[in-house]
């Protein structure tokens, strides 16, 4: 099977990130690297990163959003496939080899996810919690060719919608994607991370991206784009 890069965009993960870590590292199919873009963190996240004892490519840079820092993981990944996660969710042992298999069966496509389900932080996961596909960041595992060729990961108003827009652009570029039927990585409900609850300043963010993409269509429909 091919080797793959892990990219994991991380702010303010110190609580989490050791623990996601090692979900990556004990994957089935190992990956070849695991690079960890600190979004300009304010907490100890690069301790508990460096001391997780995962192996690791740190990198820092100044607070621009999670899809800036998943974009420069993008740039830095050296490898032919990369995988995501954000630094407070989880893979299941066999996530990356199952995907891999996938993609051996159906080469038409650009990208592969998997169904993730919920568990709240400091709980165990019981298996409870609700299933949904997983059109996001930490199920995919897309070809690095593909990751490029659609262009950066951008940060909406809030920094909430960014991988809506960027899957919606790849799939107006006429990119495949799977969805694996059965549930292989984990979502941890965190209060406070950036995707818990609702929150009327951060969601502007999917407004935008929706507003992007109908003026995307109209070019496209007018001939213009």
């Amino acid at each position: 099977m091919a080797k793959y890069s892990v990219v994991i965009p991380a702010y303010n993960a110190a609580r989490t990130i050791a623990e996601t870590l090692r979900s990556v590292a004990a994957q089935s199919l190992a990956p070849a690297e695991i690079i960890v873009v600190d979004d300009g963190s304010t907490d100890e996240t690069e301790a508990a990163a460096l001391q997780s004892g995962v192996g690791i490519r740190y990198v820092r840079q100044d607070n621009a959003g999670p899809g800036s820092a998943t974009t420069r993981g993008f740039a830095l990944a050296s490898h032919p496939h990369i995988a995501t996660v954000d630094a407070d969710d989880l893979w299941l042992p066999e996530k990356i080899e199952r995907q891999f298999r996938r993609l051996e069966e159906m080469p038409q496509l650009a990208a592969v996810f998997t169904l993730w389900r919920t568990f709240r932080h400091g709980e165990a996961d019981t298996g409870t919690g609700q299933v949904v596909p997983g059109w996001s960041r930490t199920t995919m595992l897309v070809r690095r060719d593909v990751a490029l060729a659609v262009g950066p990961v951008i940060d909406p108003p809030g920094n909430r919608g960014e991988m809506i827009d960027w899957l919606g652009r790849a799939r107006e570029d006429g990119h495949q994607f799977g969805m694996i039927d059965e549930v292989l990585s984990l979502r941890r409900i965190l209060p406070g991370s950036m995707s818990y609850g609702r929150d009327p300043e951060r969601d502007r963010g999917y407004l935008e991206v929706a507003r992007m993409a109908m003026l995307r269509r109209k070019l496209k429909n007018s001939g213009q784009g």
